[in-house]
């Protein structure tokens, strides 16, 4: 057993009593009639479980994996590979915070090169859900933890905008499952220009080697390079290189610039990863769009 006790995915249909999700299930899958890759689904924390179940449509939350991920693929000889202890680590819950500047930006970050999970990926603040937390409590305390912003419950709005059922390695072509996580893509909105939060930023350099407050623009530029599809990616007259700061090991920050192409780079199939805005987290910034054109009532 960990040490820890994590916060599980458990999962519920009808008047049934939630069960706790299998490492190798998809949980996508279970609440898909036809094998969708996107449903609409409802959730509640309660008693440290986090628990799913099927939501009206319309007016539940969205889910979704990405069409290659490698629980959907999985044989059953593959399967039966996984190490019994992963097998027996359940499905984890993660919260990562979209945080919308009063200009309408939002911050991510690149993952420190040395984590063991999705090394150099551009992500939001985000990590686990903690015993006996709130959603919200632990996205501000690992947007805390990751970058220094203190941000209390009164002083922000939480929506979450959708979910993501996310695997690593994230193709089959990369390894078997070695984590199953399903993300809570939490957005906050701030009464701070990107200018005046930037000012506060202080990143753990264990977890994050650079940031940056990315627009409208850049972020539809970054959600048009859809992974595994050969779409034109729309650039939209941006500059070929964007401005971020990197972390030093110290934590100290220095502003620096970052090609374009990296933002909107491809995860590859096969040979080294690359620097690149993770699956899930183009998918969050798509859905932080679609919100800038919802008119707040």
């Amino acid at each position: 057993m960990d040490k820890v006790r994590r916060i599980l995915v458990y999962v519920c249909k009808e008047r049934a009593a939630p069960q706790r999700a299998q490492f190798v299930q998809s949980i996508t899958a279970h609440f898909s009639d036809g094998g969708e890759d996107e449903v609409e689904v409802n959730c509640s924390l309660e008693k440290n479980q986090f628990i799913l179940y099927r939501g009206d449509k319309g007016r539940g939350i969205p889910l979704k994996r990405p069409a290659f991920c490698p629980i959907k693929h999985l044989s059953a000889t593959e399967a039966a590979a996984i190490p019994l202890d992963v097998q027996q680590r359940g499905i984890d819950v993660g919260v990562a915070i979209l945080l919308q500047t009063a200009n309408q930006r939002v911050l991510l970050t690149r993952r420190s090169k040395e984590l063991r999970i999705f090394p150099n990926v551009w992500v939001p603040p985000g990590g686990h859900v903690e015993p006996d937390e709130t959603l919200l409590d632990a996205g501000l305390r690992e947007l805390e933890e990751e970058t220094g912003l203190k941000l209390k419950p009164e002083e922000v709005s939480p929506k979450i905008l959708g979910l993501w059922e996310s695997v690593y390695p994230p193709m089959l072509s990369r390894g078997l499952p070695q984590r199953h996580h399903i993300v809570i893509y939490m957005l906050l909105h701030s009464s701070l220009s990107h200018l005046q939060l930037q000012a506060c930023l202080s990143p753990s350099p264990a977890e994050v080697s650079a940031c940056l407050w990315a627009d409208s623009r850049l972020v539809g530029a970054v959600v048009s390079s859809v992974d595994r599809e050969d779409a034109e990616v729309c650039l939209d007259d941006l500059p070929s290189s964007i401005s971020v700061s990197q972390v030093s090991t110290e934590g100290a920050l220095t502003d620096s610039t970052l090609p374009l192409t990296v933002l909107v780079s491809r995860a590859p199939v096969s040979g080294p990863d690359v620097e690149r805005v993770s699956t899930g987290t183009k998918y969050a910034l798509e859905l932080w769009l679609r919100s800038l054109e919802t008119p707040v009532l």
